[in-house]
């Protein structure tokens, strides 16, 4: 990786300002954290930390408050939960103080008073509309807090935000923490140097948010798998009529100059042989296979892949040696519609040669849900960005950190 890591330089003593992802779900009133894998991932960083004798500052952003206070959105109960998960990691009580604003008085007083090895959390970033503006005051007011800046928010650093590239004009080094440097590190030799044959599916109901994704990994994969909803743009530019099927009829002519640009780089785009329909859009629906090469019935919908596309899928799977893994292959909300989405996430997981890198929500999900998420190398925690770095796209939270 060619920015400097956590692991680089010297923590004893210093305030250490880490920008963190605890934008976790949470009950609606607000109290209750109802899924923690989030502060999980970021527990080897925190850790790594403290055991350098770091005096540790967390910082992040939950939901939208739209910069301003908003109790619903407050990270108190993160502090609680993360006090939790410390003990246990550790086997001694660990208390994570809470500072009720990010900057101003109260903020700087507790930062102040931070011994070696302890933690403080502090409250939402947004609560302030300067931290979306990345406005240069807020920057300066968060970087006044800490002697060095360690981004392990892989999941924010395709935004430009205070706490994400602002802070890094006025604390020097900024560092990435081990989870953004296994981002880094995983999705850049991905794309960067993959061993071969490189496959990569790419799934989701929408054309249009992966276009520039599948644009550039035609220029690097050895097979190209398209699943999902968008499945069906492409099977309307090959001139199969496809019943009520999800299309998007503005990118049919994009769906042709992928389908060109693949033959004349000689990469395999696979896509469906084969799908299930349904005669609506419902977990209880009637249902028939079909084969794709045949125009659908009119009032009939294709909500996951049939049995000889997961074929097809599990075979390229089987002899790759690195698999990019972002989107589902149906309806997989709908058990009866999930069996393509767990076939590929079996696949996948089975190949234990390859290096596997699970990205995109709904992919993780499904990885989780069937119970492989053991049994990938890599399950990237960043959406958006990690479909930015697929796309090629330069993040700026991690162009900021400081060059090795």
């Amino acid at each position: 990786m060619a920015k400097l890591s956590i692991r680089d330089i010297d923590l004893a003593n210093k305030r250490l300002f880490i920008r963190v992802d605890f934008n976790v779900p949470l009950t609606e009133d607000g109290s209750t954290i109802t899924d923690d894998t989030r502060i999980v991932a970021t527990l080897p960083t925190i850790l790594y930390a403290l055991k350098n004798k770091a005096k540790v500052i967390l910082a992040s952003h939950l939901g939208r408050p739209k910069g301003k206070v908003n109790p619903k959105y407050s990270l108190r109960p993160v502090a609680a939960r993360l006090s939790e998960l410390l003990a246990t990691e550790l086997g001694t009580a660990v208390k994570v103080g809470f500072a009720p604003d990010c900057i101003g008085e109260a903020a700087n007083e507790m930062a102040s008073h931070l011994e070696a090895g302890q933690v403080l959390l502090l409250e939402n970033l947004r609560y302030h509309a300067e931290e979306e503006a990345n406005d240069p005051g807020f920057s300066k007011a968060l970087a006044s807090l800490a002697d060095l800046y360690v981004n392990d928010a892989f999941g924010s650093a395709h935004r430009a935000h205070a706490s994400t590239e602002g802070i890094t004009h006025f604390l020097s080094p900024s560092v990435a923490g081990l989870l953004m440097e296994k981002e880094i590190t995983y999705l850049g030799k991905a794309l960067e140097a993959p061993e071969k044959p490189f496959v990569a599916i790419i799934g989701g109901s929408k054309i249009s948010g992966k276009i520039d994704v599948i644009d550039n990994l035609l220029d690097k994969v050895n097979t190209l798998v398209i699943v999902g909803g968008m499945a069906y743009t492409f099977q309307r530019a090959l001139g199969v009529t496809t019943g009520k099927s999800l299309v998007e009829e503005d990118k049919i002519e994009m769906a042709k100059a992928a389908l060109d640009k693949a033959k004349a780089k000689g990469v395999n785009l696979l896509l469906p042989v084969d799908n299930i329909l349904a005669d609506a859009f419902s977990a209880d629906a009637n249902t028939q296979p079909w084969d794709t090469s045949v125009n659908f019935p009119e009032d009939w919908q294709g909500l996951d892949i049939g049995p000889k596309s997961i074929v097809a899928i599990e075979a390229v799977v089987a002899t790759a040696r690195t698999i990019v893994w972002n989107g589902p292959a149906g309806v997989f909300e709908f058990p009866r519609f999930a069996v393509g989405t767990n076939a590929i996430a079996k696949a996948v997981a089975s190949n234990k040669a390859a290096i596997s890198i699970i990205g995109g929500g709904d992919s993780v999900s499904a990885i989780n849900k069937a119970g492989y998420a053991d049994q990938v190398t890599h399950i990237s925690t960043g959406g958006g960005a990690s479909l930015e770095f697929l796309e090629g796209k330069k993040l700026p939270g991690v162009e900021a950190l400081t060059e090795k």
